[in-house]
């Protein structure tokens, strides 16, 4: 049997090879001896952004050992959504983690998205700005607009689980609810971007909204839950503008962590004009930007 011969069989044999990762196959490369993967991967061409071999992210490792880390520009996922962890015996608690506070960091979160008109303005402006960020997003709106959920992944921001559609009553009925609908939105990310986030924001925040059970159940299923604590007021009912998002975060901006609220969802027009001006104050008040991530720290 030549070589070429030898190599179709193992890619025919690995086609049986059982799920590994966020429901998704073992590929028939993965599934071939290390020397034909090492032939086959100087023919293949450059993987592509999204996947897990880009730089833009850290994947956990099964036992959650590397989350121990010392840039806090850079995002972290899971390739194994929870029931695969359950049903594998891997484990759902995260390690204690010490929170990263070497430098004066601003993390910029967006609620809400994504949509299709403010969610790629506010990528542009980040692009521009050289400046990460973290979007807590809705299963129901990445569902409706997946490439712009697969934008953020690929730009390197951060994207974290903020509930499948913000329906309080649904949510807060008991600790069952939330974490089933925080489930079913993991299982949809994964399947657009190959891995679930470990952060969440609850809808709300979760400051009259948790118990100790609720607290319990994050920390026994893996999930690291940030609020805020400087809010630009975007959601404010009196129609407020950009200025007004930038004098509240002028404001409120003066901890050596900064976790600041927005949204970037339809009807958000006016923190997507305040966001250049929201950057530049902090630039000049001298901090750098984060992403969150399990090790960021509390805002309180």
């Amino acid at each position: 049997m030549n070589k070429l011969q030898g190599l179709s069989c193992m890619l025919l044999g690995g086609m049986f090879l059982l799920p590994l990762g966020c429901g998704h196959p073992k590929t028939a490369e993965e599934a071939a001896p290390p020397a034909i993967q090492q032939e086959a991967a100087a023919e293949a061409p450059a993987p592509a952004p999204g996947k897990e071999e880009t730089e833009n992210h850290i994947i956990a490792t099964e036992d959650f050992s590397n989350l121990q880390l010392k840039d806090a520009a850079i995002p972290v996922y899971d390739k194994h959504t929870l029931a695969e962890r359950r049903a594998g015996g891997l484990p759902t608690v995260l390690p204690e983690l010490v929170p990263y506070r070497e430098k004066k960091m601003a993390y910029l979160t967006f609620d809400d998205g994504p949509d299709e008109t403010n969610t790629p303005a506010i990528l542009d402006i980040l692009q521009k700005e050289q400046v990460k960020a973290t979007f807590y997003v809705l299963g129901k709106a990445a569902s409706a607009y997946p490439h712009v959920l697969q934008r953020i992944f690929q730009e390197g921001h951060a994207i974290g689980n903020h509930s499948y559609d913000h329906d309080y009553d649904r949510l807060y009925a008991s600790t069952g609810n939330y974490l089933a609908e925080m489930e079913e939105t993991d299982e949809l990310l994964c399947s657009l971007i190959g891995m679930r986030p470990l952060i969440t924001r609850a809808p709300g925040g979760r400051m009259g909204h948790f118990n100790d059970a609720y607290a319990e159940a994050m920390v026994l299923n893996g999930y690291v839950e940030h609020d805020w604590n400087v809010s630009s007021a975007d959601t404010a009912p009196n129609h407020p503008v950009a200025q007004d998002f930038i004098d509240n975060i002028d404001a409120q901006a003066v901890t050596d962590c900064a976790i600041i609220l927005m949204h970037s969802s339809s009807g958000h027009e006016e923190t997507v004009k305040a966001l250049p001006g929201i950057i530049r104050i902090l630039k000049e008040r001298g901090y750098s930007f984060g992403v969150v991530t399990p090790m960021t720290p509390q805002p309180w």
